[in-house]
């Protein structure tokens, strides 16, 4: 696969693990995590990864749903739980292995703090949602994806923006 012109190894690391590991956090601190919510912290997760490591963190697409980006197969995986906080019980050895941890970590440290709600909101007000969704009527199902070159093109600009304004 190439992204800005690199050729980027395929992943181990699945949408799954990196899912496990933000309900094993949020257990850890009591922080109350839906399905909705747990999908836009993977999307950022994944739209950080490729602006600190330029490399996907995992394989699995991001499709640009009408509440925001979602991984299909998480939605399938806790769609279970509806829009009620999502109670399973991950253990420790469970995410010894997951990669980018500081990565996630930053996500994590960012976001927990924020409803589903506004984090669709925000996902809504961002050029790789809105870019991947062009074409379609505002609540118009889709299966689109959102473009890892374009999370990290706008991600890296928020980044650079951030650090001229801390100057």
């Amino acid at each position: 696969m190439f992204i800005g012109g690199e050729i980027v190894m395929p992943s181990n690391t699945t949408a799954l693990m990196i899912a496990k590991y933000f309900i094993w956090k949020a257990n850890k601190e009591g922080v109350k995590l839906t399905n909705k919510k747990l999908q836009k912290l993977i999307y950022y997760a994944q739209a950080w990864n490729m602006v600190f490591k330029n490399k996907p963190l995992f394989d699995d697409k991001i499709e640009a749903w009408i509440h925001g980006p979602a991984v299909f197969s998480i939605y399938q995986e806790y769609k279970k739980y509806g829009f009620s906080t999502i109670n399973e019980k991950v253990e420790d050895i469970e995410v010894v292995d997951i990669p980018s941890k500081d990565v996630l970590d930053k996500v994590w440290n960012t976001y927990k703090g924020y409803d589903a709600k506004y984090l669709e909101i925000l996902t809504h007000s961002e050029t790789p949602w809105q870019k991947a969704r062009a074409h379609l009527d505002v609540n118009e199902s889709s299966k689109a994806i959102i473009s890892l070159e374009d999370m990290k093109k706008y991600y890296s600009a928020l980044l650079e923006d951030q650090k001229g304004k801390d100057k």
